[in-house]
């Protein structure tokens, strides 16, 4: 009988045993929550319904895309934050994630200690834009305006503390501009508010701007980058403008909740690697103005580490701190 029983418990073992690596391999078994911490048509949006379309189909199960806008990223990033560590929830964000702690007086979560990354997906400068209606045709020409009026215009950005409303801080700040700054609830919204002629003058990042600018809608004065957007390679760079030192971009990166097991992380990477080296993706990407990155995890840690720094000094020498 003791036999008996320690064969049994052994056999149970190895059931159990079998059975834990099923599930695993089983992953996904439904579908999968991707927060988007913005409005839809932003580049967080845009990115997600690219990469997660393709992985989708890769992967056999849905990744369903879902926006939580508000709070400048901060809801749907804390709403990520405390999701289930179980693989069925991913975020994909703009470098909101780890500007907000510089920028507001507490947030409720921490960017490294609460979050594993899983890749820096892709990259978008971003673009000083003006409705057609505004008489200026180059960024000189929109400064000596802006200087003739001190405090009379507003310029447009996604959200307070995203990448395109620093990237306006440092030009405000660099040429002591004086102007109001004008968040909404992410870039789609901001960029009707351009087309709409409401805000005129706005910070972007490429992929809710580039459409409008192919179209006529509205004109890009200059990219934030070393180099120009394949997207709109007829728009000068700030440096080619006149006005270097004002390189600027709206990074996305994918993340899971801290906790989440490691097969899971690895399986994550290795079907985004997959979508990302598809040539339609990246012929996607490209038109909305956004240039792969696909980094390592490690190497997104350090991008979150260096990039933090870097507007975290932006936000210190703008004054910026909110509740």
């Amino acid at each position: 009988m003791k036999v008996s029983r320690a064969l049994m418990a052994s056999f149970a073992a190895i059931l159990i045993t079998a059975a834990a690596g099923h599930a695993q391999e089983a992953y996904p078994a439904k579908p999968v929550k991707v927060i988007v911490p913005f409005a839809p048509g932003g580049p967080s949006d845009v990115t997600a319904r690219i990469v997660f379309a393709v992985m989708s189909k890769n992967v056999g199960k849905q990744f369903v895309i879902e926006n939580h806008a508000g709070g400048a990223a901060n809801i749907g990033i804390t709403l990520a934050s405390r999701a289930a560590p179980d693989g069925y929830t991913v975020l994909l964000s703009s470098s909101s994630l780890w500007i907000n702690p510089n920028t507001y007086a507490k947030v409720a979560y921490d960017p490294v200690k609460d979050f594993i990354p899983i890749s820096l997906v892709a990259t978008t400068p971003n673009s000083l834009v003006v409705h057609p209606s505004v008489p200026v045709k180059t960024v000189k020409e929109l400064v000596d305006m802006l200087r003739t009026a001190p405090g009379k215009y507003t310029i447009a950005n996604p959200g307070t503390g995203t990448p395109p409303h620093l990237s306006g801080e440092l030009f405000k700040h660099a040429l002591k501009l004086e102007t109001t700054s004008v968040p909404f609830g992410g870039g789609g919204p901001m960029i009707q508010s351009v087309v709409g002629g409401h805000t005129p003058i706005a910070f972007s990042s490429m992929p809710p701007a580039a459409p409008q600018i192919k179209a006529g809608t509205i004109r890009a004065l200059a990219v934030t980058a070393l180099k120009r957007s394949n997207a709109v390679p007829d728009v000068p760079t700030m440096t080619e403008a006149g006005y270097p030192g004002q390189e600027g971009d709206t990074p996305q990166g994918m993340l899971v909740p801290a906790g989440t097991p490691q097969p899971i992380v690895d399986f994550l990477y290795r079907e985004l690697m997959k979508v990302m080296q598809t040539e339609d993706v990246k012929q996607k990407l490209g038109n909305a103005g956004l240039e792969v990155v696909a980094n390592t995890p490690a190497e997104f840690a350090t991008v979150i580490k260096v990039d933090g720094a870097k507007w975290g000094k932006v936000v210190k020498d703008a004054g910026i701190k909110l509740e």
